[in-house]
């Protein structure tokens, strides 16, 4: 699956233009999400993970400058070592250019990526050289008046097949975590 989004005269366009930000930020304050780790979003990530055997899950929030894990699951050892025989620190915080998850608020829609190698828009992006990873499976959280609130996805250091499988367990449960979100009052059921 590939993505292409428009290209500003003279210049690739690797993160897409996320023009909804400022309205996803105003409906994120409302909703008091966003700003902080939300540790029942970090037992749905971890579930989440579970279920895929990705050995990371994510709830983003993507806002004008950059992304928010408010919903994170790393495994105690992270599976990845650089060459200096230090693992990554996975952090909450990312800058937009970093990761798949602005691809898909831009597309509003699913992604699978079975091998983020083979797509050269991805070559360079510092999950794959920074994190190793190489597969990736996200999908959108779309809220009752069509805003895109961020995504749900999971990502793993080996490429993955999700298949279609995948694709409708990744979108079930955005789905259900967005009517969730939009109708919380201050807590989530998890």
């Amino acid at each position: 699956m590939s993505y292409d989004p428009p290209r500003p005269a003279g210049r690739l366009l690797l993160t897409p233009e996320d023009k909804e930000a400022p309205a996803r930020v105003r409906r994120l304050r409302e909703l008091g999400l966003g700003e902080h780790p939300e540790p029942a979003l970090d037992a749905f990530a971890q579930r989440l993970a579970e279920l895929t055997g990705a050995p990371y899950a994510m709830v983003n929030f993507p806002h004008e400058r950059g992304q928010f894990y408010a919903g994170l699951y790393v495994p105690d050892v992270v599976p990845v070592v650089r060459g200096d025989g230090t693992s990554p620190r996975v952090g909450r915080a990312l800058p937009r250019d970093h990761g798949f998850c602005p691809h898909v608020v831009a597309r509003r829609k699913a992604l699978a990526l079975e091998d983020v190698r083979d797509y050269p828009r991805f070559a360079g992006n510092p999950m794959v050289d920074e994190f190793g990873v190489h597969s990736y499976l996200g999908a959108p959280l779309i809220d009752g008046t069509g805003l895109v609130l961020g995504t749900v996805s999971v990502a793993d250091v080996a490429p993955r097949p999700w298949g279609q499988p995948g694709l409708t367990t990744i979108k079930e449960h955005a789905a259900q975590l967005a009517l969730e979100l939009e109708g919380r009052d201050g807590r989530l059921p998890y």
